[in-house]
């Protein structure tokens, strides 16, 4: 669809030429995707965990999703949001020890933008893992026999994928939605308690959002209001790089309007703003919940693991 998209605004001229020829890569990477739906066959036979981002609520009910991902014949369900605390650390750490600008990298989409339309800026982002392959590797330590398969709102975390040997699959919201139809998958929920399988964390179910990241990586214990900015908006951030603010030191982006809400595959009937209150009170009541110590996403669990590229 992505490749289909950019063929359609070059043959109407709303896609620059050059702009085309400096994506290339990413569009011949496309092309020759192999980590898609058309990998699987459902029902799941084998051992594989599903991945899936805090901005699935845009779409899907919680917890009714993992009733119905493991209908869908996956063994263990697992969110992002302990792979999204384990990057935070790190992000920390990098900006306490240096004064210059640094761009986060946790969005695949505003690394491809950089990579490939400023790349006098390649440096200045931030060298961590974005969330899905943190959890991927936290995944392939504790289930080294699974397959791991992202639930994505957006395409760039296709293209992403296909650079990592720790995510396996990735399927976006609307092939998702697809194969609830396809098995007849409804929303029904068992009576029995649900859960995430494991590495369960709270505060970092806002990480979907615009400025996400800088409000769950409690930058301001170590910058000032003024050292660093958030900017949701590919087009926004560009901007921003072509001039940027003075004693800015960090710029917290993510390339779709409204953050991973906002991206491509999640829910197109309602607004940014509502899919914002969807998260927010998400995180309100993952808060009640009475998680067991040994669901919970502890940073010993990820011991030995190096988030770093």
């Amino acid at each position: 669809m992505c490749l289909v998209l950019m063929l359609g605004l070059l043959s109407r001229g709303r896609l620059r030429r050059s702009c085309f020829r400096k994506y290339y890569k990413v569009i011949l990477v496309w092309f020759l995707m192999e980590k898609n739906l058309e990998g699987l066959s459902f029902p799941l036979e084998g051992k594989y965990v599903a991945m899936i981002a805090p901005s699935f609520v845009a779409n899907f009910s919680y917890p009714s999703l993992i009733c119905r991902l493991k209908a869908l014949g996956f063994d263990k369900v697992v969110e992002l949001t302990f792979g999204a605390k384990m990057i935070n650390r790190e992000y920390h750490e990098i900006l306490a020890g240096s004064n210059k600008l640094w761009i986060s990298s946790a969005c695949p989409g505003v690394v491809s933008t950089i990579e490939n339309k400023m790349p006098q800026y390649k440096n200045n982002l931030v060298g961590v893992d974005s969330p899905m392959v943190a959890m991927a590797k936290i995944c392939k330590k504790h289930f080294k026999e699974y397959k791991t398969v992202f639930i994505s709102p957006c395409d760039f975390k296709k293209v992403e994928a296909e650079g990592s040997k720790y995510v396996d699959y990735v399927v976006d919201y609307d092939e998702l939605e697809s194969l609830f139809k396809k098995y007849k998958i409804g929303k029904s929920v068992s009576k029995e308690t649900v859960m995430f399988d494991s590495f369960y964390n709270d505060y970092t179910k806002v990480f979907p959002l615009g400025g996400g990241l800088a409000k769950t990586a409690h930058l301001k214990n170590i910058l000032k209001e003024d050292e660093f900015v958030c900017i949701d908006g590919i087009v926004e951030l560009l901007k921003f790089l072509e001039n940027p603010t003075k004693g800015v030191r960090f710029v917290d982006c993510l390339f779709c309007v409204g953050g991973c809400i906002g991206g491509p595959h999640t829910n197109k009937v309602l607004s940014v703003e509502a899919k914002k209150k969807r998260v927010l009170k998400y995180l309100v009541e993952a808060k009640r919940e009475d998680i067991p110590e040994d669901r919970k996403g502890l940073v010993e669990k990820a011991t030995g693991i190096s988030f770093r590229k």
